[in-house]
């Protein structure tokens, strides 16, 4: 069977009707960037792009100078091309503007340049998220406001996993689909078409040091988890946590299982943020048959209040999303 490149893929939407051009053209940029990060984590330490960077962003986290680099990357691949008319990162406080003397287009752009990394260092897969919207008719130069949608009016969202292979996992709202970058040709060329996550698995992604301040729905969940066949679920389970949102959630879509970031005692908000790490992973995991919830509402239906809003977030297999939220009603 002939390998179909992301190029071909998006060709063939752009011809059914299902995105424009400019959309089509907004993605490709996304991936050459996502691409160049991935170059810039596998030299490491030899391209000396390691460490801190010596500066905290908007969260106050810490940045990597891989952090900065990348945002970089994803600003200068966007900027120009005429198909935004704005973009919002975790590293920003506010929305970068487009050039003055670079077209404008219709659509917004969110991401996180680097996706947990905490993990640069030690050699983990790390990667990128993103999420676009339309941009408000009548906005002129948009500010925070205009990003200010809920989830499920995202146009495309997706990631990238610097690992062993460097992916890109995309929806266009018509199902999650899988390339993988072939660094012989420079081409991401499609290799999981319509992911379908199993409705109900064995395994739980969660990070067990924080069980100490967890709601008592979660805890019941866990709980019941590790008493194994013992317990009420009468099944073993399997606990798995890379500390890396975007390597856990691609072995969720791979073969199954449950993500979760709680809010907690310490982090009574949540952890993840909404609108460019919990909302454009809500929408792969759901155009791949999964779930995703706050623990209370479907996390695409909330209205968010800021750009850098943290929620909760419980994403995976079905069965078990709904399982935990239910949990929290009772």
């Amino acid at each position: 069977m002939k390998n179909v490149s992301l190029t071909q893929y998006l060709v063939e939407r752009e011809r059914a009707g299902k995105i424009d051009s400019s959309l089509r053209l907004l993605i490709e940029s996304v991936a050459r960037a996502c691409q160049a990060i991935g170059a810039q984590v596998n030299r490491g330490a030899l391209a000396g792009v390691l460490g801190s960077a010596g500066s905290r962003n908007v969260q106050a986290e810490e940045q990597k100078k891989l952090d900065v680099i990348s945002n970089d990357i994803l600003l200068e691949a966007n900027e120009w091309g005429g198909s935004l008319a704005a973009l919002a990162s975790e590293e920003m406080e506010l929305p970068a503007q487009i050039p003055p003397g670079n077209p404008r287009g219709e659509y917004l752009l969110l991401f996180d340049p680097l996706d947990g990394s905490s993990n640069i260092d030690v050699n983990v897969s790390i990667g990128t998220i993103f999420s676009v919207l339309r941009a408000p008719r009548g906005s002129g130069e948009p500010n925070e406001a205009a990003f200010l949608q809920p989830g499920r009016s995202q146009l495309a969202a997706g990631f990238a996993v610097y690992g062993p292979s460097t992916v890109l996992v995309l929806t266009l709202g018509e199902g999650a689909h899988g390339f993988a970058l072939d660094r012989d040709t420079g081409t991401f060329v499609l290799t999981n078409p319509a992911i379908r996550v199993p409705e109900d698995t064995a395994e739980f992604a969660i990070n067990m040091s924080n069980m100490r301040r967890w709601e008592p729905p979660v805890k019941r969940y866990i709980d019941e988890c590790l008493a194994g066949k013992d317990g009420p679920r009468g099944k073993d389970f399997n606990m798995r946590w890379i500390a890396s949102m975007v390597a856990d959630v691609y072995r969720v879509l791979s073969r199954g299982g449950i993500f979760m970031y709680p809010r907690d005692a310490k982090n009574k908000d949540g952890r993840l943020r909404l609108m460019y790490e919990a909302n454009p992973m809500a929408m792969v995991v759901e155009q791949a048959g999964g779930a995703a919830t706050d623990g209370r509402q479907r996390i695409l239906d909330i209205a968010p209040q800021k750009l850098h809003q943290r929620v909760p977030v419980i994403l995976g297999s079905k069965n078990e999303v709904e399982r935990v939220t239910s949990y929290h009603g009772s």
